[in-house]
């Protein structure tokens, strides 16, 4: 595309300077790429629910373990 080539046209009807400022802007916001969103962040009563990784689930020793302090 070239520098002299617009990049849209009305083809029907005469927009006034507000309707094309208002064409333009909804152009450019359509056109932006979406932000992206920050992860909420986590209460420390929900995090208390969540099982530890590092404690074994089964096998040799994890009865033991259950009961020893994380």
């Amino acid at each position: 595309m070239s520098a002299e080539e617009p990049l849209f046209r009305i083809v029907r009807g005469v927009p006034t300077a507000e309707e094309l400022a208002a064409l333009v802007g909804a152009i450019v916001v359509r056109t932006r790429p979406a932000p992206a969103a920050a992860p909420a962040p986590v209460s420390q009563w929900a995090r208390s629910a969540r099982p530890a990784p590092a404690r074994p689930i089964a096998g040799p020793g994890a009865w033991r373990a259950s009961g020893l302090p994380r």
